[in-house]
């Protein structure tokens, strides 16, 4: 599963500015083996191996500092990424960049282009330390990253460019909103998003994703071929499968459905072909075709359109009277002036933040169907216990989080409560209807309990698929819990390469995927 600017015209500027300072902050620990009980099942056991099902591993002392450290990391980020807008608000500082932009613009259009680079640019700058330490030098003390120096600031610059080109392509748009209708901007806002992100949806992985990583056939043609027979099963047809080669930048692992209409694709990461048997990758690709076929990304897409709408008139009833009250200060007294950016992003972060754990919950009720779907349509669970605990080890996920946690950054149900889900969830050994046997043809079948699949075979025996054809249309991946700053709307959206949207304008921590 996977996610990361975003796209509700003010939402997706907001994102664009927040992203440059969307960093994470902790302390580096030395790196220490992990004990033994980290270390994952055997994952070429037979499923009948684990009687009782596949345990939880406990921690190791390092995931356990990881945990922890990046609970205190999240809350110095979040900070961090309300301190910095307030700070170029409260100094003057915007004010003084929006002088300047009309010095260089000369006109309303150039001027709110110009102001665009050159805050993203002060933001940039001073949030690279904090980048620099969260990013990159924590992650190899972690041993959670390959990435050479060159190479990450070379993908941070190339954010920084994707992030200045949709700021100055749509940031006009909320002000010219703010100039024409005061009182209704944050609705017309909100409404002009919407095909702006769809057409991000569209172009991310075509434009955007080869940017930073290279995409190419898959290697393994004999589980490309399971892989798309598993798609048919559900009548998904029309989608390429890539790979993608992460292994110089992390040791994480991946999977995702990308891309609209004639974009789409399923993409794998090396890592994860390489640390996973077939039968384990075939479960993953369940669960990411069940965020398709439930059409998840379209549900949490239309929840996230109703908070970013509730936040934005939310900051519309704030800013006039912040405005009125320290115009001042601020150096100007009209919210349609471009000057006022970093008051909007300041509110926008700070009332989202507020709705994140709605949107979160949501997010992690329809991981916990996806993990149904896949485990419905493959039936091998002993397969899915033993990836997730393969990921626990790789991804240094914490087992069982504290509740804190889970409200306010997982948008995942926790290690432990997926695997365990996964050892006792087999309706058909019951011979109970299957919730999802509907799309692809077992409703009623699954009343006769069917024969164990063989390790290392394909998945259960295909049946008739139902007769409704769908296509590769949006990109469930959700990228791990939290780690945004001010951008609580980022956060929540960062499944970029899990619901599609343009991944590397997020920061990615490694503690959870798939």
């Amino acid at each position: 599963m996977l996610l990361r600017p975003n796209g509700f015209v003010l939402g997706m500027v907001l994102l664009a500015i927040v992203a440059a300072y969307s960093g994470t902050l902790n302390e580096v620990q030395a790196a220490d083996q992990p004990t033994p009980a980290m270390v994952a099942q055997d994952s070429t056991a037979p499923a009948t191996a684990d009687a009782d099902g596949v345990p939880v591993p406990e921690p190791s002392a390092k995931a356990l500092r990881y945990y922890q450290s990046g609970n205190v990391l999240w809350v110095a980020a979040t900070l961090w990424g309300l301190a910095v807008p307030a700070l170029l608000l409260f100094s003057g500082f915007s004010a003084h960049l929006r002088e300047w932009a009309g010095a260089i613009g000369r006109g309303w259009l150039r001027t709110i282009a110009v102001y665009a680079v050159l805050y993203l640019a002060v933001v940039y700058l001073l949030d690279l330390p904090l980048s620099y330490y969260a990013g990159f030098l924590r992650e190899h003390a972690y041993g959670l990253s390959n990435q050479s120096l060159a190479r990450w600031l070379g993908d941070s610059l190339k954010s920084l460019l994707v992030t200045l080109v949709i700021a100055v392509a749509t940031l006009w748009l909320p002000y010219l909103l703010l100039r024409k209708s005061p009182r209704r901007w944050w609705l017309y806002t909100a409404l002009a998003a919407v095909p702006l992100l769809a057409l991000l949806l569209l172009i991310q992985p075509v434009l955007i994703a080869p940017l930073f990583d290279d995409f190419g056939p898959m290697q393994d043609k004999a589980l490309e071929a399971k892989i798309l027979a598993l798609a048919d099963r559900v009548g998904i047809a029309g989608g390429r499968v890539l790979e993608v080669d992460k292994s110089e930048d992390t040791e994480a692992v991946n999977a995702y459905v990308a891309g609209l209409l004639d974009t789409k694709r399923i993409v794998l990461w090396d890592t994860l072909l390489a640390k996973l048997d077939p039968d384990q990758v075939l479960v993953v690709m369940g669960h990411e075709m069940g965020h398709y076929v439930l059409g998840h990304v379209w549900t949490l897409f239309a929840l996230l359109c109703l908070l970013v709408l509730a936040t934005l008139y939310a900051v519309h009833r704030s800013l006039g009277f912040l405005i009125r009250r320290y115009r001042h200060r601020f150096g100007f007294s009209d919210p349609a002036d471009v000057a006022s950016l970093p008051l909007l992003v300041l509110l926008f972060s700070a009332f989202f933040l507020l709705a994140q754990p709605i949107a979160l919950a949501y997010s992690r009720h329809i991981e916990r169907e996806a993990d149904r779907f896949g485990l419905e349509i493959t039936r091998d669970n002993h397969a899915m216990a033993t990836a997730f605990t393969i990921l626990q080890h790789t991804n240094l996920a914490y087992p069982r989080p504290g509740p804190l946690y889970v409200l306010w950054r997982s948008r995942h149900p926790s290690i432990a409560e997926r695997i365990e889900f996964a050892n006792r969830y087999r309706p058909w050994e019951q011979g109970q209807p299957l919730t999802y046997g509907r799309y692809f043809g077992e409703h009623e079948s699954s009343r006769r309990p069917p024969a164990p699949p063989q390790r290392g075979s394909q998945t259960a025996a295909p049946s008739d698929r139902p007769a409704l054809e769908r296509r590769w249309e949006t990109t469930p991946t959700i990228a791990e819990p939290g780690t945004l700053a001010a951008g609580a709307f980022a956060s929540t959206i960062r499944s970029s390469a899990k619901y599609g949207l343009p991944t590397r304008l997020v920061t990615r921590n490694h503690t959870e995927h798939l």
